[in-house]
């Protein structure tokens, strides 16, 4: 099943596999059900197809959007290359704790086509792409979309502790194109692609393999229940395994292509 969700002639309105949802639809309300009732619970609310419709993000304004680093090796070795002080990243990634931080509420969200965007005050950018875990209230993973968590390595290279400044900001999270619900185990070897297009010019392109996480999504999860809570459910952002080496940067005017499974994400960077 895949929910997505539009700006139609008739206002903001969430789809499965096509079919409109009833406008008393909730993403929220969904995620506080337990994961055996939500298929169920989605299909009572399908109604007609869906004619038109522009793609958003697949969020709601009041969700919380988490993030994990150091998640994969190559990620490891990206977060070294940027710092001045990369025994850090050595010790998160062989740590028992993972590392988790918070990257953006609902609102702020950028969904397909919109722009993310690079900090002026950075000289370093990149896209990170990662898939992102749709976990309901009960710690339970729903299903996953493609995500891109964009990072000032310059702002963060400087020194760990300004890893918000370099990590949270306008334009910085972009989700979509819709969250396919799956099982976990379906998650663990899910292709992720990235292709960064200049002009008429691919200036980077890479992929990688969620087989390639260091740590299991559900221990991530794990971690972030240890003492929150998310009625409404939470979406985890679970690090990126293909990093633009030391000489790339961003430009206003790129366009970033990501694919995680069978779901892409394309924004413009401003």
């Amino acid at each position: 099943m895949l929910l997505s969700r539009h700006m139609t002639g008739n206002g903001t309105r969430w789809a499965c596999d096509g079919r409109l949802l009833k406008r008393s639809f909730a993403l929220s309300a969904m995620l506080g059900l337990p994961l055996e009732l939500i298929p169920q619970a989605i299909r009572a609310q399908q109604t007609d197809r869906l004619a038109d419709g522009r793609p958003l993000a697949p969020i709601e304004d009041r969700h919380e959007v988490w993030a994990s680093g150091v998640t994969y090796l190559r990620s490891r070795e990206a977060r070294e290359e940027e710092s001045a002080t990369a025994d850090i990243y050595q010790k998160v990634y062989d740590a028992q704790r993972p590392e988790l931080f918070f990257k953006s509420l609902g609102w702020r969200v950028v969904g397909p086509g919109e722009a993310v965007r690079i900090r002026k005050d950075s000289t370093w950018n990149v896209p990170e792409p990662e898939m992102t875990l749709v976990v309901n209230a009960h710690g339970q993973i729903v299903g996953f979309c493609a995500g891109n968590d964009m990072s000032s390595r310059s702002i963060e290279g400087e020194n760990p502790l300004y890893l918000p400044q370099a990590k949270m900001y306008d334009g910085s999270c972009a989700l979509g194109s819709g969250i396919v619900l799956a099982d976990p185990g379906e998650l663990k070897q899910l292709d992720i692609l990235i292709r960064i297009e200049r002009s008429t010019e691919t200036v980077f392109s890479g992929s990688t393999s969620t087989s390639k996480m260091h740590r299991p999504i559900e221990e991530l999860v794990a971690f972030l229940f240890r003492e929150m809570e998310f009625p409404e459910g939470v979406f985890l952002m679970t690090g990126t395994g293909v990093v633009p080496g030391e000489r790339f940067t961003l430009s206003a005017g790129d366009r970033v292509v990501i694919r995680v499974g069978t779901v892409s994400l394309e924004n413009p960077v401003a």
